[in-house]
């Protein structure tokens, strides 16, 4: 009987996190899965974390306990996002080998900006192979292989980043998206062929929206001139803080709004709208994929880049940096602009739909198993 592959994740959700991170993780862990591999989790404690969800889906999760970061080492020279991790490199690295219990891997991913290179090498007895997923190319990894799946992003730019062995996988060709998004794509960008009317618009602000931007963007549509057949839906993650204001806001808008949380489908979800206003993170290559124009927001500064370079393709229109007080005018600019010019709307969609296929996660699925 031949032996199956066995992938481990390292990748963790909070409230200060997000969920992306483990998402995109889940979704090449399901393309492993059909190829045949085994997958497990291994996820930090944290406030908000996504282990239900990982199990949920049928898979392994094995939780690393929480420690008091009082109690860590400093983080001066440490990467800029070490605070994320909850404590120290050195002790999660260790967490992370005693709930392996003496395992060797056929592949460790790890999708972590508080991790570097010296984590993975402590973490290499433990695996044949160590995939590295990234957005940032602020720091070193030892790997064999390191995912970015950023628009704009080059080989080059993790040029001494990675030893010379490592092959480097750069941009959203590469991205990881669920299998349904590229089974709905064709049918997608036929509809958005057919129709450049704005009649149902999908807000999404990533899993956590912590700062409460679906509000601002609510309270920013009301002010614009969709029509009057228009509908709103807005999506939330389960471990979203402001809830019950965003459920009681939808019901004081001019078009019928739709809340819904914990999406199962949100590819069906996208390819029926036909305006996104969203977070500039993941999700904006699912958007893409679908052809789907957007209106992107940038939360946080590590998504500055991919909003630019979104912006430079002509697949959306970024907006200020959240909570700028420009936001809500601009905002109201840009639905006004698309409803006025609907041949830009069109452009944006054939833009957006050239930026990736949805094949990234099995391409890359399919080269780990063989």
């Amino acid at each position: 009987m031949t032996r199956r592959i066995r992938v481990a994740f390292r990748a963790d959700a909070s409230l200060d996190i997000g969920t992306g991170h483990v998402m995109r993780c889940l979704t090449l862990a399901q393309a492993l899965q059909a190829h045949g591999a085994e997958c497990l989790f291994l996820c930090r404690e944290h406030a908000g974390h996504l282990l239900d969800v990982i199990r949920n889906r049928g898979f392994e999760a094995r939780s690393l306990p929480l420690h008091d970061p009082a109690v860590s080492t400093s983080t001066e020279g440490e990467p800029s996002h070490a605070a994320w991790l909850g404590t120290d490199w050195r002790t999660d690295a260790d967490d992370v080998i005693a709930a392996l219990d003496g395992e060797v891997l056929d592949w460790l991913a790890v999708d972590h900006y508080a991790l570097d290179r010296r984590w993975d090498s402590a973490l290499r007895p433990f695996c044949k192979q160590l995939l590295a997923i990234d957005d940032l190319a602020d720091r070193k990894h030892d790997c064999d292989v390191l995912l970015d799946q950023n628009l704009g992003r080059a080989v080059s730019d993790y040029s001494g980043l990675v030893p010379p062995h490592a092959r480097v996988l750069a941009g959203p060709m590469h991205a990881l998206l669920r299998q349904d998004f590229s089974v709905l794509r064709d049918a997608s960008l036929a509809r958005r062929h057919t129709s450049s009317t704005i009649r149902h618009v999908l807000i999404s602000m990533g899993g956590v929206d912590q700062p409460n931007a679906t509000a601002r963007m609510l309270e920013a549509l009301q002010h614009t001139d969709l029509h009057a057949t228009c509908r709103v839906t807005v999506v939330l993650g389960p471990h979203a803080p402001w809830r019950a204001d965003i459920l009681a806001r939808a019901t004081g808008m001019k078009w019928p709004t739709e809340v819904l949380i914990n999406v199962a489908d949100m590819g069906s979800l996208m390819a029926a709208s036909d305006l996104a206003i969203g977070a500039a993170g993941t999700t904006s290559w699912e958007r893409c994929c679908l052809g789907l124009p957007a209106l992107i927001v940038v939360l946080a500064d590590n998504q500055k880049d991919a909003a630019r370079a979104l912006e430079r393709e002509g697949a959306a229109v970024a907006l200020k940096q959240f909570p700028d007080t420009a936001f809500d005018i601009e905002l109201e600019a840009a639905v006004h602009e698309l409803i006025s010019a609907p041949e830009k709307l069109m452009a944006m969609s054939k833009a957006a739909s050239a930026v990736t296929d949805g094949q990234g996660a099995d391409r890359l699925a399919l080269s780990m198993v063989t």
